[in-house]
């Protein structure tokens, strides 16, 4: 087992001291700190240390990239420094106090939705394989799909409609428990909310159109009509209902006495929130819903999809450095909610996979850096499975260089996709396995795109460090094919 007495007790040095945790805990691979005074941590020293593969910030937690045995060297740092760790969820709220009012409105977004993103991946890969044997006919001369000629996935298809009919339709319901768990309201109440809002009772959201208004249901007050149409798959009114929720039990709870809580505050929370959500904050909710996801559609679709497209796909790695890329989960399902499918998500598959190929080149160029190694080989793999924190954090912002030769690399690509018209059926998981995610029929012009994100970020990366073109740090010798030379870094400005 290897010591890391010496490393923790560095750090604990550059870091500013005790006194300058706030809180302290670990994931998989990164020590993740709040800080008293960010800017008392030493990062030039802090990254010299020899156990640790690189530094970065975001959410208001420094982070500290370790590794494998990040929980051997978390337990080592504990006991020299003596600070107790905490859970994740309290390292969070902790890291708030060094957040900005939109960072903190965007972490908040971001916690409503991530609870739900492995339901929506499942019903993502379920609804792409229902369209594979349900609606590409390549059996027969080009005349019939699977489920035409066999039964057997005949009964798949419809019993899979099930699985995916719950997590879209019933949308709602996950995202009114999310939002109550995270206000640390009452769960079920939120449950209860969100089953309100796409109760069988309700005329479906997707019938609404074809009703006429006079054939569409409605609760009669004697003095006011209220119409009884579903929310399934509406992302904003179950937001707003969901907040209202929470907001107005917590408030509830400050006046109502304990002994009588139980009783009085989940009915006037949930009774005012669901007559309110259904007269209110549903229709405008529908609206705004609306309103976003025909913007982004024009966006997509209109005479200037190519230069939406191309600021899209080379400005959504830095909205994921900001924070900001959490908003696309709502837009996303907005799109599937109104056009039943998104050509959003497949740029944001896109420009992982950019990401992911600049960290590729970047092994190719440093190729020896053991120490490198140990951050940029898990990160390209990670980059190309959906998640590019590790990648851009940990290489590509550090030298600057291959981040923006992917960032041009995903701008491509995401002309080249959305001028062919690339819908995916949902938000799946992000990389290489986007592709299941992607309608069927769009499958060869999405792999072009997903070979431009791995082949013109590579070769960008490579010429930009043998030409110093945006070099921040680098200057480590330049090895390609079989040749090595040393080249001195670009002056940049930080």
């Amino acid at each position: 087992m290897v010591d890391y007495k010496k490393d923790a007790s560095a750090l604990l040095e550059l870091i500013g001291g005790k006194e300058n945790i706030s809180s302290v805990t670990h994931c998989a691979t990164r020590m993740r700190f709040v800080l008293q005074d960010p800017d008392n941590a030493d990062i030039p020293a802090i990254e010299d240390i020899p156990a640790v593969k690189g530094t970065f910030t975001q959410a208001g937690q420094f982070q500290v990239i370790i590794g494998n045995d990040v929980a051997i060297f978390y337990n080592e740092f504990s006991k020299i420094s003596g600070v107790e760790g905490v859970n994740k969820d309290d390292a969070k709220a902790d890291a708030k106090k060094n957040m900005s009012l939109l960072q903190r409105l965007l972490a908040g977004l971001a916690e409503i939705f991530t609870p739900l993103i492995p339901a929506i991946v499942v019903g993502g890969l379920i609804l792409g394989f229902r369209n594979v044997i349900g609606d590409i006919k390549f059996l027969e001369d080009g005349t019939k799909t699977i489920v035409d000629v066999y039964p057997f996935w005949a009964g798949v298809y419809s019993f899979l409609w099930l699985i995916g009919e719950a997590v879209f339709h019933f949308l709602p319901v996950g995202i009114t428990w999310s939002i109550a768990k995270k206000m640390g309201t009452t769960q079920i109440l939120g449950i209860v909310l969100g089953l309100t809002l796409v109760s069988p009772q309700l005329l479906n959201a997707y019938s609404v159109v074809e009703t006429k208004a006079g054939d569409i249901p409605v609760w009669d007050f004697g003095f006011a009509q209220v119409q009884m149409i579903g929310y399934q798959a509406q992302v904003i009114p179950a937001i707003m209902a969901g907040f209202l929720l929470a907001y107005l039990e917590i408030w509830l709870r400050k006046f109502i006495p304990n002994a009588i809580s139980m009783i009085f505050v989940p009915f006037f929370a949930l009774v005012p929130t669901v007559l309110a959500a259904h007269v209110i904050l549903g229709p405008i909710g529908w609206k705004i819903g609306d309103a976003i996801s025909n913007v982004v559609y024009a966006g997509l679709t209109g005479g200037l999809s190519w230069l939406f497209a191309a600021l899209f796909g080379f400005l959504y790695a830095p909205l994921v450095v900001t924070g900001l890329h959490h908003m696309t989960n709502a837009i996303d399902l907005q799109l599937m909610s109104q056009f039943d499918g998104t050509n959003l998500w497949p740029m944001i598959a896109l420009s992982n996979i950019a990401q992911g190929s600049a960290v590729l080149a970047i092994i190719f160029l440093h190729r020896g850096n053991e120490k490198e190694e140990q951050v940029s080989i898990p990160a390209t793999i990670s980059c190309y499975l959906g998640v590019t924190e590790p990648a851009m954090f940990g290489i590509n912002l550090k030298y600057l260089y291959p981040f923006v030769a992917a960032m041009i690399g995903s701008a491509i690509a995401a002309v080249v996709s959305v001028s062919s018209g690339v819908m995916a059926n949902s938000i799946g998981v992000g990389g290489l396995p986007g592709i299941l995610s992607i309608n069927p029929k769009y499958y060869a012009v999405f792999a072009v795109c997903m070979l431009i994100t791995i082949v013109v970020p590579f070769i960008l990366t490579v010429l930009f460090r043998k030409y110093n073109i945006l070099n921040k740090v680098d200057t480590a010798p330049i090895r390609t094919f079989g040749k090595k030379e040393y080249r001195e870094s670009a002056k940049t400005t930080n």
